[in-house]
């Protein structure tokens, strides 16, 4: 029964946050966290367009504090506007910005759309991007496309890190899948090595002492065979005489 309830407040959540990004429009929300306090329930709006967001005289967060109370039983939901400095390092306003191009100039200008926000996200300053569209992309049968550039991990502690989400266009064809991942500046890479002018000079040295060593070596072993040539061809005189 416990399980159940979980599922069921999970879900409710769930519909809430598509309901307030819908109602907000599309490419406007990054992000939706709900926090539960005594007083009612603390919303938090993560934008990098607050004032579309929170209109002409907070009209339109009334207007979300109103759908909120009678669509969902809110008692007294509280909303709150956070603001996204840097929207390129966002993923999901990024898949946002790629839908409403597919929507607004058709799935024919993807390639476009794709490498100019790929562009743009590298330009921003971002270590590694990665753009893939799925659909009737540019024919009628559906189709893959995959864009990335610089460093994006996979798997492991640092693909973590990595900012992914997912946006859908509708073109006339059909529908659009747009996946987006990015990886900002600021993450915390745990098997980045720093490497300053110190350690490169001390990584030639010790490459150049093993480079000699290594020299050494061979001079030694080149010695030894010529002595042992000589010892052959001496002993073989010697037999023959």
């Amino acid at each position: 029964m416990e399980e159940k309830n979980t599922v069921k407040f999970k879900k409710e959540e769930f519909n809430i946050r598509e309901s307030i990004k819908t109602h907000l429009g599309k490419g406007k929300v990054s992000r939706v966290r709900i926090e539960y306090t005594p007083v009612g329930e603390k919303i938090i709006v993560s934008t990098h367009k607050p004032g579309l967001v929170i209109g002409r005289k907070g009209e339109k967060i009334n207007e979300l504090t109103e759908m909120l109370k009678s669509k969902f039983k809110l008692e007294n939901p509280h909303i709150e506007i956070e603001q996204i400095e840097r929207p390129e390092f966002d993923a999901q306003i990024m898949a946002d910005e790629i839908a409403l191009s597919l929507e607004r100039f058709g799935p024919l200008k993807f390639k476009v759309v794709a490498y100019r926000t790929l562009q743009k996200i590298i330009s921003a300053g971002a270590l590694g991007v990665e753009i893939r569209l799925s659909g009737k992309l540019p024919g009628s049968r559906a189709k893959s496309w995959r864009f990335s550039q610089g460093y994006l991990k996979k798997t492991g502690d640092s693909a973590k890190v990595v900012d992914r989400a997912q946006a859908t266009a509708q073109t006339k064809p059909g529908t659009v899948g747009i996946k987006v991942g990015v990886l900002s500046p600021d993450a915390i890479l745990k098997d980045k090595i720093d490497t300053d002018d110190k350690m490169i000079r001390k990584l030639k040295e010790n490459s150049g002492e093993k480079f000699e060593e290594e020299i050494k070596e061979d001079v030694k072993v080149e010695v030894k065979d010529i002595k042992e040539k000589e010892k052959s061809e001496w002993n073989l005189k010697k037999y023959k005489n």
